[in-house]
């Protein structure tokens, strides 16, 4: 204690002029001098700290651990932070506990190494800092709340958005369908008005000019009506067949019946129903060796389906041309036949839809027909197990080609 009484004056002229406390120890960790802040800070009076051990300023919890760490320090004696990046706690005389700071200073006097230590209280500013992490830790989560309800509102949008872009692609894909079924329909009805109207006034008018040839020497002008007559009413049952047809086949109500039957005699009925639907000039080229093939299909169909391409062929061929058919028996037990005209042929830009029903090229728009014949076709020979396919030119004619089985080896 030589140091502190030989030097006391100046030493309290020095630690006096400082705000921060100031606390002076030795090897012993016993108070040996301390200025009035320090005994301010702590709650002390005037030289009450003196001779105590340093223990009664730190909190007993932390007693253990002090010791140890002060002896390091003791030996390595230099001048640094107490327990830097860590809060530090203080205990005042009543037992309140408050943040300090801590610098450590060593100084030897006479042989004997004494520590200095400023004390800071920082309570104050660690409070602050612990508001202002709480106020950044609720920021934080104020933030991940919002940006969660953001990104839960953004993916409820983009749901919605993607459901209302489904709903307007399903609304514009019915909008066409309907669009496409009202001009189908307005196609249909246009159809049959004409499909139907044409003929029935031919019916009427040789009706009516039947009436007045009443002399015998006029037989030859009633059986020219009486034809008319007759190849119209003929006419008018093709379309009606085929408007059954169609209903038939939607519906799936037909029932095939396989049998067998004899080319040559099938092709005999189908060519005597088309030489009386032939133009001035047009003649039909036959194979005439296909009296030994037989074949095992439906015969009815079968005949409806030769009948519709020939009879295209006749009525979209000009006069003096020729219809050419072939018929092929291949190794896969299937027929091909085949049915090529000098017609007007096909535009190639109509060719994708002349399948389609009600569907009629741009050429044809001005002759006879219901555009429902080949939709019809393609219906059966698909269902019989076949293929249908054609190739056209313009004003140079087309070329059908069917392939049926053989149901059973003949």
């Amino acid at each position: 204690m030589r140091f502190f009484q030989e030097d006391k004056d100046i030493f309290n002229i020095l630690s006096e002029a400082i705000s921060e406390g100031i606390l002076v120890v030795d090897e012993h960790q016993n108070i040996v001098a301390t200025n009035s802040p320090m005994e301010q800070m702590f709650g002390y009076e005037k030289d009450e700290l003196k001779g105590q051990n340093l223990n009664i300023l730190i909190p007993q919890s932390y007693h253990q651990k002090h010791v140890g760490h002060y002896d390091g320090y003791f030996a390595e004696s230099s001048q640094r932070k107490m327990a830097e990046g860590r809060k530090l706690s203080g205990v005042k005389k009543n037992g309140e506990e408050f943040y300090v700071e801590i610098g450590l200073n060593p100084f030897h006097i006479y042989d004997k190494v004494y520590i200095m230590a400023i004390v800071m209280d920082v309570t104050k500013r660690i409070e602050s800092e612990n508001v202002i992490r709480e106020l950044n830790e609720h920021l934080e989560d104020k933030i991940k709340q919002r940006t969660k309800a953001l990104r839960d509102s953004v993916a409820q949008l983009t749901k919605e958005v993607r459901l209302r872009i489904e709903a307007e692609s399903q609304a514009k894909i019915a909008l066409q369908k309907e669009k496409e079924l009202n001009e189908l329909k307005t196609k249909f009805l246009s159809m049959v008005s004409h499909e139907f109207k044409t003929p029935l006034s031919s019916i009427l008018t040789s009706s009516m000019l039947l009436g007045k040839y009443t002399e015998g020497e006029q037989q030859p002008k009633r059986d020219k009506h009486i034809n008319t007559i007759k190849g119209t009413v003929r006419n008018l049952n093709g379309i009606l067949n085929d408007f059954l047809s169609i209903e038939r086949i939607d519906s799936g109500k037909i029932d095939y019946k396989f049998a067998k039957f004899n080319l040559s005699k099938v092709f005999n009925e189908i060519l005597y129903d088309a030489n009386m639907t032939l133009k001035s000039g047009q003649k039909i080229q036959f194979p005439d060796d296909i009296d030994e093939y037989v074949i095992a299909q439906d015969e009815k169909i079968f005949k409806l389906i030769l009948s519709n391409i020939i009879g295209n062929a006749i009525k979209y061929s000009p006069e003096n041309s020729t219809i050419f058919i072939e018929v092929a028996f291949k190794e896969n037990n299937n027929f091909l036949f085949t049915v090529r005209d000098e017609g007007i042929g096909i535009p190639k830009e109509d060719q994708k839809h002349i399948f389609s029903r009600y569907f009629r090229a741009q050429n044809a728009l001005i002759t006879q027909g219901t555009g429902i014949g080949l939709n019809i076709v393609k219906s059966h020979v698909e269902d019989l197990g076949g293929t249908i396919s054609f190739e056209s030119e313009l004003e140079k004619g087309s070329v059908f080609k069917i392939e049926l089985p053989n149901k059973t080896k003949s």
